[in-house]
C-alpha cells in the first residue's frame, strides 16, 4: 500500500510539474508572440518556433546523458538546450514585471491620444471593408501609423522583457565562464593549537565539469587555486557531470592542483549520477586523496570526509563513525561533508568545522529561496552548537552556465587559533 501510495504521489507530482511547465510556455508565446505580432507573419511563425525548440532542447539536454548518445552530440543539445532553461526563466519573471507596467502603459496612451499626439485608438483603425472583421483589419495595418494601442502595449511591454532577460542571461553567463572569484575568510576554531594559527585551506566544490564547462574551465580553476598558495585544498563534491571516459581530458589539469598537505576530495551527489566508483578512482590518479567514510591525521588537527548522501543509493552513503567515531577528540575536527544537511550529524560527532558546497547559493536569482528550503545554510558561515558550517556558492554550475546573485567563488579559509 505504501509504495501504491508513493508511485501515485510521483506520478501526480509529474503531472503538475509537466502541466505547469507547458502552461509557463504558453504563456510566453501568448505575451511574446501571439500578443506582440500579426497572425501570418513570419515573426509569429519564427517566435513560435523558438517556443516550441526551446522546451524540447532543455528536455533532450537533460535526458542526454542517461541516453548513451555520443558525447559530442550531448554537447551540441547541450548548450542551447540548458540557455534556453535559464532564458526561460527570466522571460517568465521579467513578463510577470511587465504585467505591472502594461496598465500604466495603457494609462499614459489613452491620455496621450486623447490630445490627438500618440498612437490611434481602435476606434480610428475601423476602415469600410466587406465581410472582413474589426480583428483583421488590425492585424493586417503593419504601418506604425495604424498599429492598434493593444499591439502597441504588447510590443513594448514584450520588447522590454526580452530585453532585460537577455541582457540578464548574458550578464550571468560573462561571469561564470570567466571564472571563480577568490574569497578569503579567517575562521577562528576555539581548540586549534596556536601552531596551526593561519593554516589556510582552499575550498572549492561544485565545479562540475561536464559538456558545457570542460579543459578550459577546469584550467582556470586550477590555476586560481594555485595562485593563493594554499596549505591545503579541498575538493568538496559534484566535480563532474558525465563519464570517465567522456571528462578524462577535462579533468586532467587537476592534476596540477599544489599545496604543501595535497588536495583531498569527497563525493557530492552527482558523482553518484555519473559512476562514483570510476570517478573515486580516477581522483586518486589525477593525484587527489580520497576521504570516503575515513579521516587523516595532519600534524595539528584532524581532517575527516564523508560520502554523500545520495551513496546512499548503492550502499555507499555516509558513515560518521567510520570517519570520526574513535578520534581524539581533544583534537580540532574538520569536516568534508558536500551537503550542508550533514551538519546535523557533524555536530553529534564533535566536529569544529564542517565544509559544504552543494547549493550553489541559489545559483540564479530567486534560486537562493528554493535552495534555503532544504538547506539549514545555503551560502556562509553560520554557527550550530559548537560546530561551524561554511557552505562555498561553488566554482561551476549546473545545467544553465549561468549565475544571477550568486556569484562563483574559490574560498580560502584561513584557520585562526583563539591561543594565538
Amino acid at each position: 500500500m505504501g509504495v501504491v501510495f508513493v508511485v501515485v504521489v510521483l506520478v501526480v507530482g509529474g503531472l503538475v510539474a509537466v502541466g505547469v511547465f507547458g502552461g509557463l510556455h504558453w504563456y510566453l508565446w501568448r505575451r511574446l508572440v501571439r500578443d506582440a505580432t500579426v497572425r501570418g507573419s513570419i515573426a509569429r511563425r519564427a517566435g513560435t518556433g523558438v517556443i516550441v525548440a526551446g522546451p524540447a532542447l532543455l528536455i533532450g539536454a537533460f535526458a542526454a546523458e542517461s541516453a548513451g548518445i555520443p558525447f559530442l552530440i550531448i554537447q551540441i543539445i547541450a548548450w542551447p538546450g540548458y540557455m534556453w532553461g535559464a532564458l526561460f526563466v527570466y522571460l517568465v519573471l521579467w513578463l510577470l514585471v511587465g504585467e505591472l507596467v502594461r496598465p500604466l502603459l495603457r494609462r499614459w496612451i489613452t491620455r496621450a491620444n486623447s490630445s490627438a499626439t500618440m498612437v490611434p485608438t481602435p476606434e480610428d483603425l475601423l476602415v469600410p471593408t466587406t465581410g472582413v472583421s474589426h480583428a483583421a483589419t488590425r492585424d493586417h495595418q503593419e504601418h506604425p501609423a495604424s498599429v492598434s494601442r493593444r499591439l502597441f502595449v504588447s510590443r513594448a511591454a514584450s520588447g522590454a522583457a526580452a530585453l532585460a532577460a537577455v541582457t540578464t542571461v548574458g550578464y550571468g553567463s560573462y561571469s561564470v565562464l570567466t571564472g571563480p572569484r577568490v574569497k578569503q575568510l579567517t575562521v577562528p576554531l576555539a581548540n586549534l593549537p596556536r601552531a596551526a594559527h593561519g593554516f589556510r585551506i582552499a575550498v572549492v566544490s561544485d565545479i562540475h565539469l561536464g559538456p558545457i564547462l570542460g579543459r578550459g574551465f577546469a584550467e582556470r580553476v586550477v590555476d586560481t587555486i594555485n595562485s593563493t598558495q594554499p596549505d591545503l585544498i579541498a575538493v568538496v563534491g559534484d566535480l563532474v557531470d558525465g563519464s570517465v571516459e567522456h571528462l578524462r581530458s577535462a579533468v586532467e589539469p587537476l592534476s596540477r592542483l599544489r599545496a604543501r598537505h595535497g588536495a583531498y576530495f569527497v563525493t557530492g551527489n552527482h558523482e553518484y549520477f555519473s559512476g562514483a566508483e570510476r570517478w573515486t578512482e580516477h581522483v586518486q590518479e589525477l593525484g587527489m586523496r580520497l576521504l570516503a567514510n575515513s579521516r587523516t591525521e595532519l600534524p595539528h588537527f584532524d581532517l575527516a570526509g564523508v560520502n554523500d548522501i545520495q551513496g546512499e543509493r548503492i550502499g555507499q552513503g555516509p558513515d560518521f563513525v567510520a570517519a570520526l567515531g574513535d578520534r581524539d577528540l581533544a583534537r580540532t575536527a574538520v569536516l568534508l561533508a558536500h551537503q550542508p544537511v550533514q551538519i546535523h550529524d557533524a555536530v553529534a560527532f564533535g566536529v569544529d568545522l564542517q565544509l559544504s558546497g552543494h547549493t550553489h547559493g541559489g545559483q540564479m536569482w530567486p534560486g537562493n529561496f528554493l535552495a534555503s528550503l532544504a538547506n539549514p545554510t545555503v551560502a556562509g558561515l553560520e554557527r550550530y552548537g559548537d560546530t561551524q558550517l561554511y557552505v562555498t556558492r561553488g566554482a561551476g554550475t549546473w545545467g544553465p552556465p549561468v549565475r544571477v546573485g550568486a556569484p562563483s567563488d574559490i574560498t580560502v579559509i584561513e584557520l585562526a587559533s583563539k591561543q594565538a
